[in-house]
């Protein structure tokens, strides 16, 4: 077991661990630390608490001191510096004629350094874009090609359902989502449907997946060929939550499919939910 401290740099981004040191932070303290970007001023997301070694990445950089008034005001003027920074980009993008779109800028707490994200469609030679910005800043220059999932952790806005988008409000990291999971929960596979203002698949598909496949391993699948009270029959329709099953009967194939309960009938051979080619085809821009 070893004494750690959470230290988070984005307002909802990913928890890092450091050692206090003996000193004991307050949940929201801010405090100066060594990342392999330089010197960093982070804040407290997690209080000092003992945790297994086997969680940790070593060796575990010790933080370097509580941050002073004096600290936060060198935050308060990089955030003023990064407004002007993104400006001057912007307009030496144009100058350049790259197809690039600038997303944010950081200067890391020393100043030593300053951060262009961006996203584009594809490569970007920006050599000489790096040249002209460094004449400018006169600092070292880092240009990041990012994502759209992370351009929409970065900028936030609202998602489909009204609320804010879940990687801007508390997903720390990423997680990984499928156009499977969206078949599996019953979801219609219109990219309008299931993807998020970013374009890619919806993160919030992955918060019922456990429960979704609990259910499908309790509950036949439509193809399925069961038992029941009535006889042998196959199931047509299937209400996974209300664990409802409408089953087309041998002896009544003409009939309307019959009503039952998950708990009523006996699995005689299941079906399988799987993605076709043309359906990954269709969907895999936005996975």
């Amino acid at each position: 077991m070893s004494e750690v401290v959470g230290i988070r740099f984005k307002e909802v981004g990913k928890i890092y661990y450091f050692d206090p040191l003996d000193i004991k932070f307050k949940k929201g303290d801010h405090a100066i630390v060594e990342t392999v970007r330089g010197i960093e001023c982070g804040e407290v997301a997690m209080e000092n608490r003992e945790i297994d070694d086997e969680e940790i990445i070593k060796p575990l950089k010790p933080i370097i001191r509580l941050a002073s008034d004096e600290d936060l005001e060198v935050v308060e003027n990089n955030k003023k510096k990064e407004k002007d920074a993104f400006e001057i980009c912007l307009k030496k993008i144009a100058a350049h004629k790259l197809d690039m779109k600038l997303v944010d800028v950081e200067y890391t707490f020393d100043g030593s350094k300053v951060l262009f994200y961006f996203t584009s469609d594809g490569r970007v030679d920006f050599r000489e874009l790096v040249k002209d910005l460094a004449s400018v800043f006169r600092i070292r220059i880092e240009l990041r090609q990012i994502g759209v999932r992370d351009e929409s952790k970065m900028k936030g806005g609202l998602g489909i359902c009204g609320r804010p988008f879940c990687c801007n409000s508390f997903l720390g990291d990423f997680q990984p989502v499928s156009i499977k999971m969206a078949k599996e929960q019953g979801l219609s596979l219109n990219p309008t449907k299931i993807s998020g203002t970013c374009g890619r698949l919806m993160c919030c598909l992955k918060y019922e997946q456990n429960a979704y496949e609990h259910l499908l391993h309790v509950t036949p699948k439509v193809g399925a060929i069961v038992d029941t009270p009535q006889g042998k029959g196959t199931v047509v329709e299937v209400n996974l939550l209300k664990g409802i099953l409408k089953i087309r009967l041998d002896r009544y194939p003409e009939a309307a499919p019959a009503v039952y309960n998950r708990k009523e009938v006996k699995l005689i051979k299941d079906k399988r939910i799987t993605v076709d080619k043309a359906e990954i085809d269709a969907l895999k821009d936005i996975e």
